[in-house]
């Protein structure tokens, strides 16, 4: 029913693996191990473009949940209005929830295309898809340090004695891949988790998820490594490590973004607040008023006039005459004495 997605993977395969068998030996169990971790790599690099989107679009529904459960407390009880006001909003925001389901619903039968395929290696199978019977038989007999890529652990001695391999090698490079598997699992979780706002971490519902992607998934890698053939192993490593890195490139890649824009917005917010206080402040033209007043420093150095220069000016011996003239008074200061002249008989 999924062939038009198990034949592209195999195809992938296929290639990659023709690249390192013509590097290494086709029939060599590290070309066939290397040809695993790049078809997971090829296909994650196609799949790089939805979970940017994804990744967006998440990030959207983060920024306008408080106003959606505004709109869910104010509209509760009548849904058919909360619809029409959450399709407002989203129209207005330009914001699709589906947006971030679609790319992980794009990547899902992918990926279990890649599991089929791994999975379709069996001994004495006429043919995988694009492989043939022979390289069937190649894939089958590759080991990595004695372990075969098409075997799994819990296995019984018998049947890997058949496949001429046993379960101490099994189990010596089973068990460091389950571990890996499970610790990457567990770092792209908690790389996840680490995104999530304040309100979302307090969130009960939250909080039991985040505890099942943090611990209980990469127990799954653990507990169900054993009963899965080794290329599984390698591609669950691969497919996890890439994500770990994948997370770490387009999550910083996002913040700078909004870094930038909200730098740019404080630099519009700055430049508005400048203009508005250069508008309010008086014209060029004007003088302040207190500087039209001046201080008496100002006024005491401020140049003569063309009036000043008009008024005659006394000489200083003028000046010490005139207080000679008038013993016990002042000097340099001239009385007006016309009101004794004019009334004799009153006392000053």
């Amino acid at each position: 029913m999924l062939d038009f997605i198990y034949y592209p993977v195999s195809a992938i395969l296929w290639f990659w693996h023709k690249v390192f068998g013509f590097l290494l030996d086709p029939a060599s169990g590290y070309a066939w191990a290397l040809s695993i971790i790049f078809l997971v790599f090829t296909l994650r690099a196609l799949l790089f473009k939805p979970f940017v989107h994804q990744v967006r679009a998440m990030r959207k529904m983060q920024e306008f949940a408080p106003k959606i459960r505004e709109l869910q407390a104010q509209h509760g009880d009548d849904r058919e209005k909360l619809a029409r006001e959450m399709q407002k909003l989203q129209l207005e925001q330009g914001f699709n929830p589906l947006g971030g389901c679609l790319p992980m619903l794009v990547q899902i039968p992918v990926l279990f295309g890649l599991f089929h395929v791994l999975n379709g290696f069996k001994p004495g199978a006429p043919s995988n898809f694009v492989f043939n019977a022979d390289e069937v038989a190649s894939f089958v007999a590759a080991d990595l340090f004695g372990a075969k890529l098409s075997n799994h652990i819990v296995q019984p001695a018998e049947v890997l004695a058949n496949f001429d391999t046993d379960r101490f090698h099994m189990l010596l490079v089973g068990i460091p891949l389950m571990i890996a598997a499970a610790i990457a699992t567990h770092f792209t979780a908690r790389h996840s988790v680490q995104r999530q706002t304040a309100e979302q971490a307090d969130n009960p519902q939250a909080q039991m998820m985040n505890r099942m992607t943090l611990w209980i998934f990469p127990m799954f890698a653990i507990i169900g490594g054993p009963f899965l053939p080794l290329a599984i192993l390698l591609y669950w490593l691969a497919n996890n490590f890439w994500t770990l890195g994948q997370q770490r490139v387009v999550f910083g890649r996002i913040d700078r973004e909004e870094a930038a824009k909200q730098a740019e917005s404080t630099t519009v917010v700055e430049s508005t607040v400048v203009t508005a206080e250069r508008e309010d402040s008086p014209a060029a033209g004007e003088a302040d008023p207190a500087q039209r007043t001046g201080t008496p420093q100002q006024i005491d150095a401020a140049p003569a006039t063309d009036s000043d220069a008009e008024t005659p000016r006394t000489a200083p011996s003028e000046r010490a005459e005139a207080a000679q003239d008038q013993p016990g008074e002042t000097p340099g200061v001239i009385e007006d004495r016309s009101r004794d002249a004019d009334k004799p008989g009153e006392t000053r």
